[in-house]
């Protein structure tokens, strides 16, 4: 276990309380002071704490359909069942009811994700015992086929809103830390992948800059297409990562998370070309809604830092408007990633006060 390891695996614990806010809260202080070596630990720990607050709150409980042969009615008959049951001399009734049950998609997917980390051989021995203790609490959930998780089908509402953060975090390990052997097995990967971590490094410096920065409009906003004849017909939606704003003052940020952060032909490193063109794009779009007023609109590929020789660090002067190309090194103690983030805000708006 190396120091740069620890220092990047406890880092991304901030990105993760900065996306996802339940984590800034006082129960979670133990968490964040403690070191991790491996990141199934640190999401161990996550998951142990949080579902420990959740049952003390009690577990999300909702109306669950179910058909049984019962001998006396319940709910609603169901007809054919039982005529099929008279045909066939049973002396029971098919009945159709709803019952108020904890065994509900949210609450197996928080006993699937925790089986998983049960059977890792590299998830610590002290977080183990104390996931299985919260599974005691579990006896009446049914585990799920990982694979077969309707993520985008879920939703939130008044009642079960404290489940948000513990599935996302279920879903980065799921989606993000799990493969399967050839035997058809679940095994976590060793580290999450490119694109979920990608995700949460976007919704990181979104969070960080709109809790730091309250003078500034801080949004992932949408750019309309300037089109001299108004007809869009299957152009693809200007979706920005950060986008922010204070006056005719803007600084749109492309937040990247790639393994190699340059693409190299014949030994010569250049930039991501498509990575390039979307940022130019929506710049110049972005400028000319201000129509005839002054503007200063900018834009930045912003890079996690890899281990590569060549990280990119360029300003461009482009048709009146400047891109920059920086890296973001989040193997640093997060006093310094913090310190990194706020220059680029004070090299793009003059004056801008940070609030803690």
């Amino acid at each position: 276990m190396t120091k740069d390891k620890s220092i990047l695996i406890n880092n991304i614990y901030h990105m993760l309380s900065y996306a996802f806010q339940t984590l800034k809260q006082e129960t979670y202080d133990d968490v964040a002071v403690e070191s991790f070596d491996e990141m199934y630990n640190l999401l161990a720990a996550i998951l142990a704490k949080g579902i420990g607050l959740q049952l003390k709150q009690g577990l999300y409980r909702e109306y669950i359909s179910h058909q049984e042969e019962l001998t006396v009615m319940r709910g609603k008959i169901n007809m054919p069942g039982t005529i099929k049951n008279k045909l066939l001399h049973k002396q029971v009734l098919t009945c159709d009811f709803d019952e108020l049950s904890e065994n509900n998609t949210l609450n197996q997917i928080l006993k699937t994700t925790v089986m998983l980390l049960l059977r890792n051989g590299k998830v610590k021995a002290k977080y183990k015992d104390d996931l299985k203790k919260k599974m005691l609490y579990f006896s009446n959930v049914d585990s799920i086929e990982p694979t077969e998780i309707k993520w985008s089908s879920i939703r939130f509402q008044r009642n079960n809103q404290t489940y948000r953060m513990l599935v996302s975090i279920c879903q980065l390990m799921i989606e993000g830390m799990l493969i399967t052997t050839d035997a058809g097995n679940y095994r976590l990967a060793s580290f999450v992948d490119e694109q979920r971590m990608c995700r949460l490094y976007e919704k990181f410096i979104l969070e960080y800059y709109s809790r730091h920065y309250p003078e500034l409009s801080v949004s992932a906003s949408q750019i309309p297409w300037a089109l001299d004849d108004g007809v869009g017909t299957m152009l693809p939606v200007m979706q920005t990562d950060i986008h922010l704003q204070r006056g005719n003052t803007v600084l749109i940020i492309d937040a990247k998370y790639y393994n190699h952060t340059t693409q190299v032909h014949f030994d010569k490193h250049t930039l991501h070309s498509n990575n390039l063109y979307q940022i130019f794009t929506y710049v110049k779009n972005r400028s000319y809604q201000f129509g005839e007023e002054d503007n200063t609109v900018s834009g930045m590929l912003l890079y996690a830092k890899t281990e590569e020789e060549i990280q990119p660090d360029n300003v461009y002067q482009m048709h009146g408007s400047q891109i920059s190309v920086k890296t973001l090194d989040l193997n640093l103690p997060f006093v310094e990633i913090a310190a990194q983030m706020d220059r680029i805000v004070e090299s793009h708006f003059t004056g801008v006060i940070k609030a803690d």
